[in-house]
């Protein structure tokens, strides 16, 4: 393994905390990927439904080397290369994609593919998935995760919506790796615009998870 996807791995892992950025703009999204990392965040994936997502992927990966910069929504193997390209550090998709994850083997990228059912779950470790996102977590739950990780506890499940830092000491408990968190961070600076609340929802989020642990 590439000490790059090491480096990766090990700020999801330790942080136990992926961020996704899904707005309207290339702007905010790039304003609110900015505000997170100061408020702690390592690991930062802009999924590729948001417009412009390549070029903040490109524009983070450049001005902020020190964070984590990811692609998600990735569903075949040119948006994974595209993804790779403007500097994305790890590939996220919402299903199991193998072509995806011959891309970023190659490349040596880190990978999280989403599953929900054991069978989807273990399809995804086994086509070499570095971290398995359980989607949709709504449907799924946290009892479920935790169910599905009581014969299947090797591998490092990422769930992902719904996370506050309310509830994510339930996921935590449940086994979880990491927690892939979206709008109680990004988009707490509505409607007024203030960037510090971002900082301030993300620094919450950490010490939530770091209490939990």
């Amino acid at each position: 393994m590439g000490f790059a996807k090491l480096a990766t791995l090990s700020s999801i892992v330790d942080t136990g905390t992926v961020l996704i950025v899904r707005l309207d703009t290339a702007e905010e999204s790039y304003d609110v990927a900015l505000a997170a990392a100061d408020g702690g965040v390592r690991a930062v994936e802009i999924t590729l439904t948001t417009p412009g997502a390549l070029g903040v992927v490109e524009r983070l990966a450049r001005e902020r080397p020190e964070l984590h910069v990811g692609a998600g929504t990735v569903l075949d193997e040119h948006a994974a290369y595209a993804a790779i390209e403007a500097g994305a550090r790890f590939l996220v998709s919402p299903q199991l994609s193998p072509a995806m994850l011959r891309v970023a083997n190659r490349y040596q990228v880190a990978t999280v593919a989403g599953a929900m059912t054991p069978t989807e779950i273990l399809a995804s470790a086994e086509a070499g998935a570095d971290l398995v996102k359980v989607f949709p977590t709504e449907a799924m739950g946290v009892a479920a995760t935790r169910a599905v990780l009581a014969p299947l506890a090797h591998i490092p499940l990422v769930p992902a919506g719904g996370a506050t830092p309310d509830n994510v000491h339930e996921w935590v408990r449940a086994g979880a790796t990491a927690i892939g968190v979206g709008s109680c961070i990004t988009k707490a600076h509505r409607p007024d615009g203030d960037l510090g609340a971002v900082t301030r929802s993300a620094r919450r989020f950490l010490d939530a998870v770091a209490q939990a642990r």
